[in-house]
């Protein structure tokens, strides 16, 4: 199929941060009343799963937050569609079943950024071959942006038995059920917008765990956010909170006798997902019935998110210590990368020039005349560096801002946006509010005190009227340049003390350079040993891809792909658990 090959989102794009900013509110308030998860199950009445048990092997793919720029995005799927990788020098063949783990498009889920983001790079990668009898199935769980249109068009691409390249979709909802060999399950669940778990998909799942869970069988569980995490981050997020719910009540059956005696001594070896765009690794420190891998791989193709922020211990399934075991990138290139954000100017061209012309209509709107025909411009000119006063620049700013309410406002609006920006949910909260604070201000002081210097420079030194042509197109030059620039460092700066020293901020200041490296994707075998879990990593992606192809049937050639295990294979033995 023909597409464009797009960049990594920009998400300081002021227009794309007020479109995914309308998405956003709009999914959020109408998303309960059109909730499509509903709708899946008053058309699909049957409590399906898939079953692989017959296999004496399985080998399973997850990947998860694709669909952004096409240089990673592409090369994961040519990884994917390869008949076998070589690691370590031993050859693993390509899963027989690929799992997307949540946010399979960026920004938002039109049908055109699915085209373009997801379907065609996969579809290049690994054309449809018909009449292949072995073609690799596909599953998919939406993340938060495939909610942002209340699922339609996650529905069209991943319900309706269509192909993704040579991978063909399988699954009749958002969520699912697999049957793997020797007494594994895939426990796929859909969690909505951080919202509740839908009761159909409640029975659903519960009809799974009441008559076909055995004693001692042994679940995957792949939901599309790292609850366990952002619980550490925050501790009145509920998220981790539904995740229990769901385990003890639903998988468990606590409270339901037909089949909670049964259950009890099933296990939760995994629970695999995304969201965060990194790989981290947590497993329960003490466990009696066998370690838990709460594994965060969410390395398909969009911005890396900082691995330095995640603490060492948190609390994991069942309530157990759980000991963050690796990551990737490590948390010493991970601070390295995060040093990036000093360079925010440069990466947000299009902020730069909003910061800039922000100034530029405040200035103008402060320019009106406020006594004996004189501006706040021409009189602030006329204060001597050296011998003026800080309290006579205050006095004059409040002189022109008390003559002009909408001046007012302006800076309101810069002050608290700026000020409601800050991330108060994560680390040590009254620093946050306190670096918050002062950031809001020092944007304030940054506007006020190019005010003063370009007045200075343009009236006094230069000489130049207020009115004349050369002096207005001299100012806004000055002030969308300077004070663009100075305002972006400062936004710079906050992103790199918040998440460096803060340890928050950790998407806003890892979306704003837009890392293409340190992506990663799982590859896991099921058999009667047990689960071998192998981590594929790539610190770089190939930029040079070309199209030797056509433009209705592409196919891409580039630069070496350098990918390698992150870590030892994980290996979870199968044995009943008494």
């Amino acid at each position: 199929m023909k597409f464009d090959k797009k960049p990594m989102v920009n998400w300081y794009d002021p227009k794309q941060l007020a479109f995914t900013a309308v998405k956003t509110v709009l999914s959020s308030v109408f998303g309960n009343f059109a909730d499509r998860r509903e709708l899946q199950a008053a058309l699909d009445k049957e409590t399906k799963f898939f079953d692989y048990s017959h296999k004496e092997e399985l080998w399973v793919d997850f990947i998860s937050d694709l669909g952004d720029g096409f240089n990673p995005t592409y090369t994961l799927a040519e990884l994917l569609s390869r008949e076998a990788l070589t690691l370590r020098g031993k050859s693993i063949k390509r899963g027989d079943v690929l799992i997307m783990g949540g946010d399979e498009v960026y920004p938002t889920p039109e049908k055109i950024e699915y085209d373009n983001r997801l379907r065609g790079p996969f579809q290049a990668a690994f054309p449809k071959k018909e009449g292949d009898m072995d073609r690799p199935d596909l599953f998919a769980i939406p993340g938060n942006h495939d909610w942002y249109d209340g699922l339609t068009n996650f529905l069209r691409l991943f319900t309706q038995k269509r192909s993704l390249g040579n991978w063909q979709t399988r699954q009749n909802r958002s969520y699912f059920a697999l049957k793997l060999p020797h007494d594994y399950w895939i426990i796929a669940i859909d969690v909505q917008l951080n919202a509740d778990i839908d009761y159909p998909q409640i029975c659903y799942f519960k009809e799974i765990a009441e008559k076909h869970f055995n004693e001692g069988s042994k679940i995957i569980l792949c939901t599309s956010e790292p609850s366990w995490v952002y619980k550490s981050f925050d501790a009145k997020n509920e998220s981790f909170d539904r995740l229990q719910f769901f385990i003890h009540r639903v998988l468990f059956g606590k409270g339901e006798k037909v089949y909670e005696e049964k259950n009890k001594a099933i296990q939760i070896v995994a629970v695999l997902t995304g969201d965060l765009h990194h790989y981290a690794r947590y497993e329960a420190k003490e466990s009696t019935d066998g370690p838990c891998q709460m594994i965060t791989a969410g390395g398909g193709g969009a911005f890396m998110h900082p691995t330095h922020t995640l603490k060492q211990e948190i609390s994991g399934i069942n309530g157990k210590a759980t000991e963050l075991k690796k990551v990737f990138p490590s948390k010493k290139s991970s601070v390295s990368l995060s040093f990036l954000n000093l360079l925010f100017p440069y990466f947000s061209l299009t902020m730069l020039f909003f910061f800039g012309l922000f100034h530029v209509f405040t200035s103008w709107v402060l320019q009106s005349k406020i006594e004996s025909g004189v501006s706040l411009m021409e009189k602030i000119s006329q204060l001597n560096p050296f011998e003026a006063q800080l309290a006579d620049l205050f006095q004059l700013v409040f002189e022109g801002i008390s003559h002009h309410p909408a001046a007012l406002f302006l800076n309101l609006l810069l002050f608290f946006g700026i000020v409601m920006f800050t991330d108060v949910k994560s680390g040590a909260k009254n620093w946050n509010y306190l670096a918050g604070l002062v950031h809001g201000l020092l944007h304030l002081v940054n506007f006020y005190f190019l005010l003063w210097l370009f007045s200075r420079i343009n009236l006094f030194q230069l000489g130049l009227g207020i009115n004349e042509s050369r002096q207005i197109f001299l100012f806004v030059v000055e002030m969308v340049l300077a004070g663009g620039i100075i305002s972006a460092v400062l936004f710079g700066l906050y992103l790199t003390f918040s998440v460096v020293v803060l340890k928050n901020h950790i998407t806003e200041a890892s979306s704003s350079y837009r890392w293409e490296g340190y992506k990663n994707f799982l590859r896991f075998s099921v058999n009667k040993e047990g689960i071998t879990i192998f981590p594929v990593g790539l610190k770089k992606v190939p930029a040079n891809w070309e199209n030797v192809g056509t433009e209705e049937k592409p196919r891409f050639e580039g630069g070496d792909i350098q990918y390698d295990l992150i870590e030892d294979p994980i290996f979870i033995k199968n044995e009943k658990i008494s």
